[in-house]
């Protein structure tokens, strides 16, 4: 038996990197899961042709996290095919790294809309479902970056710290309906994204990490299948930093 037997997941961002390690453990855990892709079809074409089988169902839709009304839509064909859901987990997530002197008001908006707004969106279409089923667990992907911030980051940072806060004041209002809301904090993990760095921006980053490496994706996803998974059900508005010790 698997650790979600029976339960039903909406992740978004789900076609590559973490989502996609996410996508793969709930799968292997017993869960359905419908997951969420931007514009790789071929990818999440190819998951979905992977994982399916007579025991789960396996389901792509493609979606504009950060448009409200797609979000909506997106939610209300999800729920038309499975049913309800029982996890949200938002990963979806960009970054548009630069120096704020030299930001653009399209890079502020476009990390924000799609890192933070996008939370808004989900968790707003999936709240009153949840509330009905008194019963439900939102997992939010942050960064350490929100934690304690980063130069050349203030888009990313200021979105990731305002999931957590988002997070928190979602814990509160909902935990009496049995939905629980917590946050995910992960340090480096290797990535495509982290693949084309540098050796030496390698090295910078593992110098800093108390582990002295990145983190797999895998390991994230770990932490998902805790939170979302019945031994975490008294864990409501927390955030978990899975870093190395890099927060510490």
């Amino acid at each position: 038996m698997g650790l979600l037997d029976g339960k039903n997941a909406l992740i978004t961002g789900g076609s590559r990197g973490i989502g996609e390690a996410i996508v793969r453990k709930f799968v292997a855990e017993g869960a359905n899961v419908a997951f969420t892709y931007r514009s790789s079809s071929a990818a999440a074409d190819a998951i979905v042709e992977d994982l399916s089988t007579a025991d789960n169902t396996v389901m792509a839709y493609q979606s504009d996290a950060a448009d409200f009304q797609n979000t909506q839509d997106t939610v209300a064909t999800i729920l038309g095919d499975f049913g309800s859901i029982d996890i949200l987990i938002n990963n979806a997530g960009i970054t548009q790294d630069n120096l704020m002197l030299r930001m653009s008001e399209e890079q502020w908006d476009n990390v924000i809309n799609t890192n933070l707004k996008s939370v808004f969106n989900f968790t707003k279409a999936l709240l009153r479902p949840m509330m009905k089923n008194r019963n439900g667990s939102i997992i939010n992907m942050s960064s350490v970056v929100g934690v304690f911030g980063n130069a050349g980051q203030a888009n990313y940072a200021a979105s990731k710290a305002g999931i957590i806060g988002f997070s928190k004041s979602i814990a509160k209002e909902v935990g009496s309906r049995n939905i629980r809301c917590n946050v995910i904090a992960p340090g480096f993990v290797e990535t495509e994204m982290t693949e084309v760095l540098d050796d030496k921006t390698k090295d910078a980053f593992l110098a800093s990490i108390p582990m002295k490496r990145l983190a797999q994706s895998s390991e994230i996803a770990d932490v998902c299948v805790f939170l979302g998974s019945d031994m975490a059900t008294y864990v409501n508005g927390q955030t978990l930093s899975v870093c190395g010790g890099l927060n510490t």
